[in-house]
């Protein structure tokens, strides 16, 4: 009898079909699930700093238009599984530039929401803050964008270690807690009351004096009121941090931000 002839399949193709399975299967998990999100500016120092690499759960409130990949959800604006609580720190899409924002949730519908010399008011309600020691870095461009953060300190040169923030600590009544810096007296610091209208929330930046949030008109390069719609979900981890102008740098990787919970 002839034997038969058995084809030995290459180590190296198998290798590389294994390598293409994986990275198709972790492309479309990432795709689905997940969205990677690089923080470009400094509106929400001190938690989230300019170069931190996170990764933002889509499906952490539901399905919508904004986190549903290839329209594979029903075509309705959003499906619900959960509300976004209060200090919840969000991605969202701008609903008139179309950009993806991220900021925290401080106003849920029906709530009523003011600023006052910059103290924030949730339905008529003071939130308590404690203050902190000074959030101090050095003012330089920071980031692919280049920006300079700004010091209440000023006039501080270019490149001084001692740019200065006020920082303290806000306190929700549902016991969540969260860093918010200041720089003094700013534009953003008194409003009108917002009343947050249904299937509305209200953001704000944790570096309030440079945050362009719901405290402005979309017209002036604000947010104004979001509609839930335009969520696309929550930032709980950060997986590493770059202070430099790219995150494959990985020489300016910051060792103290690896895997870090977002509070």
């Amino acid at each position: 009898m002839k034997k038969k002839n058995i084809k030995h399949k290459n180590p190296v193709y198998e290798l590389f079909i294994t390598l293409i399975i994986a990275l198709a299967l972790a492309g479309v998990i990432r795709t689905i699930f997940f969205q990677p999100f690089w923080i470009p500016t400094g509106s929400m120092k001190p938690n989230l700093l300019v170069g931190d690499f996170l990764f933002v759960n889509k499906f952490s409130y539901g399905f919508s238009r904004y986190s549903c990949p290839f329209s594979l959800c029903p075509i309705s604006d959003r499906i619900f599984f959960s509300e976004p609580k209060r200090g919840d720190v969000v991605v969202f899409r701008h609903p008139k530039s179309g950009k993806d924002y991220i900021k925290r949730v401080v106003g849920l519908p029906g709530d009523k929401v003011r600023l006052l010399k910059g103290k924030l008011f949730i339905n008529e309600s003071m939130l308590i803050k404690e203050e902190l020691p000074d959030f101090i870095e050095t003012k330089l461009e920071q980031g692919s964008m280049k920006t300079v953060p700004q010091c209440a300190n000023e006039p501080v040169p270019f490149g001084n270690e001692n740019c200065v923030k006020y920082q303290s600590l806000e306190k929700l009544d549902n016991g969540k807690s969260y860093k918010i810096l200041d720089l003094g007296q700013n534009i953003g610091d008194d409003t009108p009351d917002f009343i947050i209208g249904e299937d509305e929330y209200f953001f704000l930046g944790d570096n309030r004096d440079n945050s362009l949030d719901s405290r402005f008109d979309r017209q002036f390069g604000g947010v104004g009121l979001v509609p839930k719609k335009y969520l696309i979900g929550k930032a709980s981890l950060i997986l590493f941090s770059s202070k430099g102008t790219s995150i494959f740098y990985f020489w300016t990787w910051r060792k103290d931000r690896f895997f870090k919970v977002i509070s």
